[in-house]
């Protein structure tokens, strides 16, 4: 995984992803003015013989791009590690840089898209010229028994990489055996979007994680 990892940070290949990152570690957000951006491809995070992988759909601009690790720094990564930690996933229920202490157990974090998109929006030619590297997470992580995926570009994603169908409509909540034997756990996203709305609540989450949970 450290080769893999180490080939994803320094990949070049989507010039407008790029541009994007290094644009937004420049300018950066007024209340993070003194952080250093990471301002580059994110790579996973988490237990390298877990049996539980977590897929979204690409880095946040103020998020991962700042701090570098998948989920970490944002209102997002705030909803994914506190219920993580709550269910014995994690050491702790925060996530706020690469230097806080955050471990995971039996549980690996990674994204269909690695650049951080503008509008969260990754058009079908980069998410398939990422989808090589997401293809070969899946290769490295031989232990994974389920894919809990987040929100409906995740699951297009996992789907194309498997070369699978009929993909299922997304239901939050849904679970499914998958013909490798892998089970599919659907969930909105965590984002601002999905939270602050109401469209996804703390029972709703917390019951995917329960899910998964049992299944392992």
């Amino acid at each position: 995984m450290k080769n893999l990892n180490q080939e994803i940070i320094s990949c070049n290949e989507c010039p407008r992803l790029l541009s994007h990152c290094k644009t937004i570690a420049i300018e950066k957000r007024k209340s993070f003015a003194h952080d250093n951006y990471w301002g580059k491809p994110v790579t996973g995070f988490g237990d390298p013989h877990a049996e539980l992988l977590i897929i979204g759909l690409a880095p946040a601009a103020h998020g991962a791009n700042r701090t570098g690790r998948m989920f970490t720094g944002d209102r997002s990564g705030e909803w994914l590690y506190r219920a993580l930690y709550e269910h014995g996933f994690a050491n702790q229920p925060q996530s706020e840089n690469v230097k806080d202490g955050l471990q995971l157990k039996n549980v690996y974090v990674t994204s269909i898209v690695k650049c951080a998109p503008p509008d969260n929006k990754p058009t079908t030619e980069e998410r398939d010229q990422c989808l090589e590297y997401f293809k070969r997470e899946l290769k490295e992580l031989k232990h994974v028994k389920t894919y809990l995926v987040l929100g409906k570009f995740a699951l297009d994603g996992l789907f194309a990489a498997l070369g699978q169908s009929p993909k299922p409509s997304f239901k939050h909540g849904h679970k499914m055996i998958l013909s490798d034997g892998k089970t599919l756990i659907l969930s909105f996203h965590p984002s601002q979007q999905n939270t602050f709305t109401g469209k996804l609540t703390k029972p709703m989450f917390d019951r995917v994680f329960e899910l998964a949970k049992d299944l392992l």
